[in-house]
């Protein structure tokens, strides 16, 4: 049975996901959001085609793993005699002639370690999401695979005969598969993939030495960092919500999305938390693809969510050929929520750029151009601070003004005026500061319920959602005014479940959620430790690490009695919300490691 113990491979331009056996389950081309050449992982139970695997006969066990602080996975296949081999998969990236490597194409390296273990392996893959089986050709050391929206080529110094009949032999040696764009590949294919190997683990581990761990957690913060990269496409910069479409967020549901898209909001926190972390590069891609979405949107208004590519359309359409993951449909792809309203968009562009004027790091500092390009902003998220929208949760069916949504237009102001300070405009330090302040006296005067005794979802209503948790982290109450702290124990009264929080309780349009959405718990957490209950916060946080998959990641959502994993996959806000965690409650450097010597 599908499940979402799977391992994640990427370059920046394509990722795969590969499950716990070394079965290639998810693979799009040309890039995150193309057509799967593998997609078993939304085709039933026991799909016939869509995945790349290796066979191992009589196989007893299997374990999987990351090679240090890369983005190389190895999976290790052991039968029942105790022969074993080892694969190793990753996506091709390193610099090379100054700029980074990283082609659309997946490299498999295959190993005996132990005995002489026999295996077949199988090379299925689909197009036009799973409708065709392309046509194979063969040359001497190749396998092309010619469908109608994709040709793709296997180069391999693996016996061809052995490749093209999925028949069983004896493994005495090394093998290598490089699968990717119809090119012809130069030079020895052993050699070039134990290359590739080598400067990708390189790249990786090089990578990782800059970053700004917290002293506890490091790993899973590491891996947490890795994966984030992982899912920015950087040509345009854009910063994909996830790898997959379709996983459902809970048993039996139709909440069934394609997440293979930029949503600002997300893109945002993924940025911030890079930053946090002092990889600052993915925020001055972001700020380009920001840059392309501002000269073409002609009346100044934002989408909430845009394509990879970002005059692509996202229209929302059903795929009927594939029966999806564990057989519960609809697959879906594109997205309705680019079609809504949802005026939190205008904060989180601000927020995300914000670090530009103030990082002396950064090679390009924000400028008066720049700052002029976001005061548009700034003026429509004045104009829209108070109007209705589908707000954080996208509701389908209603609008409302939502107290998120005005509390990211608050925010927008707010950060203009600093910017204008930084910047030494001092006329707009004030326009900006008047316009934050009315926005703010009028947005706690009437999301304020007094009968409750908390904050609430929408101005005058009466319920609460999880995004009210980040009133406080946006700095517009603090942790410990009075009524923060009836709204975190109002959501801890309504939304926690065991150890989880859901991010509301009442009917939506698909009716009652039925599991907990992780990035929630980690708000929740998060305010926990700024209310002073460090020592909950820090076992909460404890119990959710103990819920990753083998490999350390996270999806959008988990079932709070199995634990099971739910939801796209991997999850950028869970991974967010991990790292921003584990940096706010670990012990200091100083703390744990200086002083204690």
């Amino acid at each position: 049975m599908p499940n979402l113990d799977l391992g994640v491979i990427g370059n920046g331009v394509v990722a795969a996901l590969i499950d716990a056996r070394g079965r290639i389950v998810w693979y799009c081309l040309p890039r995150f959001d193309g057509d799967p050449a593998f997609c078993s992982l939304l085709n039933g139970e026991n799909p016939e085609h869509g995945f790349a695997e290796v066979a191992l006969e009589g196989l007893a066990s299997s374990e999987q793993s990351y090679l240090g602080n890369s983005a190389i996975l190895t999976t290790t296949l052991t039968d029942a005699k105790g022969a074993a081999l080892r694969i190793t998969d990753f996506c091709p990236r390193f610099k090379q002639f100054d700029r980074v490597f990283r082609p659309s194409m997946l490299v498999r390296r295959i190993e005996p370690i132990a005995g002489l273990p026999v295996l077949s392996i199988r090379i299925r893959p689909l197009s036009g999401y799973g409708q065709h089986r392309p046509q194979r050709t063969f040359g001497s050391n190749h396998i092309r695979y010619v469908g109608p929206n994709l040709v793709l080529r296997l180069t391999s110094d693996a016996p061809l005969a052995y490749l093209e009949s999925e028949s069983a032999f004896a493994l005495s040696g090394s093998l290598n598969l490089m699968l990717g764009p119809d090119e012809t590949m130069p030079g020895s294919i052993g050699h070039t993939s134990r290359d590739f190997q080598e400067r990708t683990y390189d790249y990786w581990v090089e990578w990782c030495r800059y970053l700004s761990v917290p002293f506890e957690w490091q790993d899973a913060v590491i891996r947490a960092a890795i994966t984030l990269k992982l899912c920015s496409f950087e040509d345009t910069g854009a910063i994909v919500a996830a790898l997959t479409t379709s996983i459902p967020e809970a048993s039996g549901t139709s909440r069934n999305w394609d997440y293979r898209a930029c949503w600002l909001r997300d893109a945002y926190l993924a940025v911030h938390t890079l930053n946090r972390l002092g990889a600052t590069r993915t925020m001055e891609d972001f700020l380009g693809f920001i840059t392309t979405i501002a000269a073409r949107e002609a009346n100044g208004e934002l989408k909430p969510v845009y394509a990879i590519l970002p005059d692509r359309p996202l229209e929302e359409v059903e795929v009927p050929t594939l029966k999806g993951y564990r057989g519960m449909g609809p697959v879906r792809i594109g997205n309705l929520a680019q079609q809504q309203i949802q005026n939190d968009s205008y904060g989180s562009v601000i927020l995300a750029a914000a670090q530009m004027f103030f990082d002396r790091r950064l090679p390009r500092q924000g400028d008066l151009d720049l700052y002029m390009r976001l005061e548009k902003l700034g003026n429509k998220a004045v104009e829209k601070a108070f109007q209705p929208d589908s707000g954080i949760w996208e509701f389908r069916g209603r609008r409302d003004v939502h107290t998120h949504s005005v509390a990211q237009c608050w925010a927008a102001c707010d950060r203009l005026a600093k910017i204008a300070g930084a910047l030494g405009q001092k006329e707009r330090v004030s326009h900006w500061h008047e316009q934050a302040e009315a926005i703010r006296h009028r947005l706690l005067k009437e999301a304020w319920n007094a009968e409750l005794g908390t904050f609430v979802s929408v101005l005058g209503g009466k319920d609460v959602d999880a995004s009210l948790l980040l009133l406080q982290e946006l700095g517009l109450v603090g942790a410990s005014d009075p009524r923060f702290v009836g709204t975190l124990e109002a959501i801890t009264r309504i939304l926690r479940r065991g150890d989880h929080l859901f991010r509301y309780t009442t009917s939506d349009d698909f009716g009652l959620p039925q599991n907990s959405f992780t990035v929630c718990t980690f708000w929740y957490i998060e305010a926990l430790a700024a209310a002073g209950r460090r020592e909950e916060a820090r076992a909460l946080f404890e119990g959710v690490l103990a819920r990753r998959n083998h490999v350390g990641l996270l999806s959008e959502d988990l079932d709070p009695v199995t634990g099971e994993l739910w939801g796209n996959y991997p999850q950028t806000y869970s991974l967010v919300g991990l790292i921003l965690c584990a940096m706010r409650l670990s012990k200091s450097w100083e703390e744990a490691f200086w002083r204690g010597w």
